[in-house]
């Protein structure tokens, strides 16, 4: 298949698992132990987990939670970019079925500054097991040994960091960072230490970027999730492509 009409055969797929984000990244985001949401912000029951943002029972059929269009454009770039670096090769599925996960922790993360477990341990079981299963088909381009190794050493490397400094680190990192060592050992240890490198690059902006605009301090904590997911990104571009 040409490269072009697979991105845009991801695109689509993004888009599509896109928008049915909005009523879990809602549901999802509250503090650290509360329950997850159960009603919409009138107080209306909330049915399932996927689809809209929108109380039927509300006037108006009111909104509620991160938009649509956000979301689903944001995964599909995401997807389309995947499949733009990855062509053919068996591990796009993978990528293509979690990338709307990464996208669902990122928008709970910055709302709230929390990770939830039923998706970090998700990422953290499925990568290594997808994977698994991608290297027994022929044509792919990663090496599973590795990927569990750095699944282990990136998980252990946070922990230390999350040891050393739990206020910066939070332990839903330490369990993301599992989920990607997974994804970025697929491609070797060298995709893995770019792929580590630019979530904390991608971090450190963002926080002195705050403090330039005087919208935190030095010491503010900020959500880190979005970045270990962005510099994972950017490492599994890097290494699809140069695969």
């Amino acid at each position: 298949m040409d490269t072009a009409l697979l991105a845009l055969v991801a695109a689509l797929w993004g888009a599509a698992a896109g928008t049915l984000l909005p009523r879990a990244a809602y549901r999802f985001s509250v503090p650290e132990g509360q329950e997850w949401r159960e009603r919409c912000p009138a107080g209306h029951p909330i049915a399932g987990w996927i689809g809209r943002a929108r109380c039927r029972e509300c006037e108006g059929a009111g909104t509620y939670g991160p938009g649509t269009a956000v979301l689903a454009t944001t995964t599909a770039l995401v997807c389309a970019a995947l499949a733009a670096a990855t062509d053919t090769r068996p591990e796009l599925g993978v990528w293509l079925l979690l990338a709307p996960v990464g996208v669902l922790l990122t928008a709970v993360d910055f709302r709230v500054r929390r990770l939830p477990n039923p998706l970090t341990l998700t990422l953290a079981l499925a990568i290594p097991a997808l994977l698994g299963l991608v290297a027994l088909v022929p044509e792919h381009a990663g090496d599973w040994p590795t990927a569990l190794w750095a699944t282990l050493a990136l998980g252990a490397g946070y922990y230390v960091l999350y040891l050393v400094n739990p206020g910066g680190m939070g332990f839903g990192d330490v369990k993301l960072a599992l989920g990607a060592g997974a994804a970025l050992g697929w491609y070797g240890w060298s995709t893995v230490m770019l792929g580590s490198f630019a979530g904390f690059l991608f971090g450190a902006l963002y926080g002195w970027g705050l403090v330039l605009l005087r919208r935190a301090g030095r010491k503010t904590a900020i959500p880190f999730g979005p970045f270990l997911l962005g510099g994972a990104f950017v490492g599994l571009l890097i290494g699809a492509y140069a695969a």
